[in-house]
């Protein structure tokens, strides 16, 4: 299992397991975790699993596709240079430790 850590806007954090091959929006809502809502089921078509990777994760993660790229200008908060979706975030055991900030809101 990989830990995930999500930093709520009010600085709370929740730590959650994930398993190997799943999306970190998955790890998140198996979880229960408020903050990310995953209204389209992970299919990178809402943005609304929005989150802000911490600096030192960037360069870890593997380039986003054209597609995360798009949807990322339409989120409800703004986008910035560590957005990504989380459903499009694959986890591995590299992973372990990720460091995810919530946005204000996800609509």
């Amino acid at each position: 299992m990989t830990a995930i850590t999500f930093i709520h806007p009010d600085g709370r954090s929740d730590r959650v397991e994930a398993s190997e091959g799943e999306s970190a929006m998955l790890a998140a809502t198996r979880h229960g975790l408020v903050g990310i809502l995953a209204e389209c089921g992970g299919n990178a078509m809402c943005a609304t699993c929005h989150v802000y990777i911490d600096d030192g994760w960037l360069a870890r993660l593997p380039p986003m596709a054209d597609e995360e790229d798009a949807l990322l200008d339409g989120t409800a908060c703004d986008r910035l240079p560590g957005s990504r979706l989380s459903c499009q975030i694959k986890i591995t055991l590299e992973l372990d430790g990720l460091v995810l900030r919530l946005p204000e809101r996800q609509v």
